[in-house]
């Protein structure tokens, strides 16, 4: 399988994972407070930028059957796809404690433009559901993306894949 091809299959398999993940967890992952353990998946951009891509079509594959309807479909893939972004630059930079900042994203991406759609959509004071979905995010994302980017980071032959298929 030559690289670009490679490349494809492992952004395909994550967005997939990340979909399957969000719609068998369904009444975690939909509402004011959801766990939505994909979330987790959002620290792989950390080790390189192909997973992005993964994760924002898992995500707007996740978000057909949300409760919110189109505008999650939109508004929260774009949420999860500016925390990837972020969460990539993080790992590229050279800030001393670049690891526990890597989940930072998701949680205050998500807990804004989450936040400001349940607002919208259930006529509720915007602070409420915002605390709410940050709150999950930042159990998700700690709980088990850290520990999974720590898993990847201390195993040769993870972080070499991880780093380099991309």
């Amino acid at each position: 399988m030559n690289f670009k091809t490679r490349k494809i299959v492992t952004a395909a398999l994550i967005g997939a994972v990340y979909a399957v993940l969000t719609l068998f967890l369904a009444p975690f992952s939909y509402g004011e407070i959801q766990f939505r353990a994909s979330e987790a998946l959002t620290i792989l951009p950390f080790f390189s930028s192909f997973p992005i891509y993964g994760l924002f079509i898992g995500c707007i594959a996740a978000n057909i059957l949300s409760p919110i309807g189109p505008l999650d479909m939109i508004f929260g893939s774009f949420a999860t796809l500016i925390a990837a972004i972020i969460t990539y630059y993080i790992g590229k930079s050279n800030l001393r404690f670049k690891r526990y900042l890597a989940p930072l994203p998701a949680v205050i991406v998500n807990g804004v433009v989450i936040g400001l759609l349940i607002s919208y959509t259930a006529k509720i004071p915007f602070i409420i559901p915002a605390l709410q979905v940050a709150f999950g995010e930042l159990v998700v994302c700690y709980v088990l993306g850290l520990p999974l980017l720590v898993i990847i980071e201390k195993n040769p032959r993870l972080k070499n894949y991880f780093s380099k298929v991309f």
